[in-house]
């Protein structure tokens, strides 16, 4: 089996597992009890953000464990809209966004909340001029993802921290779901006031996740109830799963430099080779990408029909976003970047791990090449 859609999701490492399994049937107390076996699990609770934190370079009391990246990105901007709404109820966010993010900025304009929604270029980048212009004396937040999850394409987060140091009023959310681990980012240097990450994207376990709050940063809670997490995420805390997040996290940054380096041998490798194909069109930009994503287009095939074809082969890849690939329509993000409508509606995604190798990205390549030809001549008869 060759697993090449690591962007929906990655397998976990077996030391995370190992930690859930572990402190699940021995530390499986509320870290709310009073007792002594509640304080271990509290503990433990409090040693995982301390580790996260570390990892992230901030302070412990700027982390919040969530659901995952669904639920951070909407605390970030829900809350964030509900707490700053006296201030102003405009909000600014690309036309390539995560549904997560879309839909909560969708909810929030059915809540009387103005929204901008910025276009990219070619690459999928969206522009700092087109931010500063977009700026108004009401807007209350920006939020731009680090790394699309269809394309790849890295947006200029540092540069747009930079911009923002000229309205301080203006949070600033990132959602990073795709690119922590794999992409350099500095929730300090650049700025950030609302960062979003998921577990399950970097070898944890699905269901765990965390946002990062800069300290002085006030926003409304999504949940009412017990006040875990500080009062701003109500919840019996997922102690086993947030163990397990500061692991992934840890085991992740160790791979460091030559993990990155590998994976974009592998890209590059995935691009070569399958643009020796006239029938496919690569959509990844060369430059300012991530090194796991490479998103290319069909001619003339259906995308669910390769996608099954390559399953028989035991070669897993996807169409668009996890969330929405079920869903038959073009991709809103190539459509967005001014791929036709005919390529955005077959627009495959591969994603690699660290665990990549050249020689399945080799078989792969080979498969996939072969697999366009026969599909072609089947639909061209």
């Amino acid at each position: 089996m060759i697993y090449f859609d690591n962007s929906a999701t990655t397998k976990p490492y077996k030391e995370v597992l190992d930690s859930f399994i572990t402190v699940s049937s021995k530390h499986f107390a509320n870290p709310s009890s009073l007792h002594s076996f509640g304080g271990q699990a509290e503990k433990l609770l409090s040693q995982a953000r301390e580790q996260v934190a570390k990892l992230l370079q901030v302070r412990t009391n700027e982390i919040y464990f969530t659901s995952g990246g669904t639920e951070s990105n909407n605390l970030a901007i829900k809350g964030a809209a509900m707490q700053y709404r006296n201030r102003g109820k405009h909000l600014i966010t690309t036309s390539i966004e995560h549904p997560s993010v879309r839909l909560a900025m969708e909810q929030l304009e059915q809540e009387g909340f103005e929204i901008t929604y910025l276009p990219v270029d070619e690459h999928g980048r969206v522009s700092l001029v087109d931010i500063e212009k977009a700026i108004r004396k009401d807007t209350i937040l920006l939020s731009v993802m680090l790394v699309n999850n269809e394309v790849g394409s890295i947006q200029p987060i540092k540069e747009i921290g930079e911009l923002l140091t000229n309205y301080p009023t203006v949070l600033f959310h990132v959602d990073a779901v795709q690119g922590i681990g794999k992409v350099p980012l500095s929730l300090r240097k650049d700025r950030i006031d609302l960062c979003s990450f998921s577990g399950h994207k970097f070898h944890g376990l699905k269901g765990t996740g965390c946002l990062f709050v800069r300290e002085g940063v006030r926003i409304t809670p999504l949940f009412s109830g017990g006040n875990q997490e500080r009062q701003l995420r109500s919840g019996t805390e997922n102690v086993a799963g947030a163990v397990a997040l500061a692991k992934a996290l840890r085991m992740t940054f160790e791979k460091g430099e030559p993990g990155i380096a590998h994976m974009k041998q592998i890209q590059g490798l995935l691009r070569a080779e399958l643009s020796k194909n006239a029938a496919i069109h690569i959509n990844t930009p060369i430059d300012n990408n991530a090194p796991h994503i490479l998103n290319f287009s069909l001619r003339e095939i259906k995308s669910e029909v390769f996608i099954h074809a390559l399953e028989e082969k035991e070669i897993f890849v996807s169409t668009t976003s996890a969330c929405s690939s079920k869903k038959k329509s073009a991709s809103t993000t190539l459509l967005a970047m001014g791929v036709p409508e005919t390529l955005a509606e077959s627009g495959i995604r591969i994603s690699l791990s660290f665990d990549s190798t050249l020689e399945e990205a080799v078989e792969a390549a080979a498969v996939i090449d072969k697999t366009v030809k026969q599909l072609g001549r089947i639909m061209n008869r």
